[in-house]
């Protein structure tokens, strides 16, 4: 996918884009081959497939209606070289966005990234998603959470969860299907009061198979959860 064939998708779709935000995605792409060469963020390098693989992946989520334009609080768990928030708030500037990744290194590249990218209402903070999940500043403040290809849902839920308001929901991004992650991750999801509320399949523009699931937080999380850091992943709900 060229860059004017991604302009031109988000075009069909409703999303006309000034010149400012496809200097934004050009800078993206140019920051992010830079500080490849540097510290590992990314196995795509390639142009078209960086605005196919990660741009274009990256912002289903508001292509599918799920994410507004408006100022609500976004929790990117796991973003690593930013995807799929900041293509999102590249898209839709009101976003407000937290990135919590557990890499320092890849910290210092997103608080870069947006500093050539110049955008405002992001910031990072570096440490475990569990850690975070039981402080009171994080805990039950966010709308939505976004996590792509991050874990299994047994996991990921525990790991995001905690982070909702009552009523968010949690969007979960990956490449292969989640129907037997969620049957492993019902127990999960009633102990943290949490439902599917969506789950389908779709395909990138080249075909390739993707998935989105949606989580809505019924009730305020249980205390208890989300357990130390490492315990989660060793011993799944």
């Amino acid at each position: 996918m060229t860059p004017e064939e991604f302009y031109q998708a988000l075009a069909t779709s409703g999303y006309e884009l000034k010149q400012k935000q496809k200097d934004q995605f050009d800078t993206y792409f140019k920051v992010l081959i830079e500080w490849n060469q540097k510290i590992n963020l990314t196995a795509i390098t390639e142009k078209n497939d960086v605005y196919l693989k990660h741009f274009y992946d990256s912002i289903a989520p508001i292509l599918q209606g799920y994410i507004p334009n408006q100022p609500i609080q976004l929790l990117d768990i796991g973003a690593g070289a930013g995807f799929p928030s900041l293509p999102m708030k590249i898209i839709f500037p009101q976003l407000q966005v937290t990135i919590i990744d557990s890499l320092n290194k890849r910290i210092t590249f997103l608080a870069h990234l947006t500093q050539e990218l110049d955008l405002d209402g992001v910031t990072f903070y570096h440490g475990r998603a569990e850690d975070f999940g039981q402080d009171k500043g994080f805990r039950s403040k966010y709308d939505l959470v976004t996590a792509r290809a991050v874990a299994r849902m047994q996991i990921l839920s525990e790991l995001t969860i905690p982070f909702l308001k009552v009523g968010g929901r949690l969007i979960a991004l990956k490449a292969q299907a989640a129907d037997q992650e969620l049957e492993q991750a019902r127990k999960a999801l009633h102990l943290l009061f949490s439902q599917v509320v969506s789950n389908h399949h779709y395909q990138l523009p080249n075909g390739d198979e993707r998935y989105m699931t949606i989580v809505e937080k019924k009730k305020e999380t249980p205390n208890k959860y989300p357990r130390k850091a490492g315990i989660p992943n060793k011993k799944p709900l």
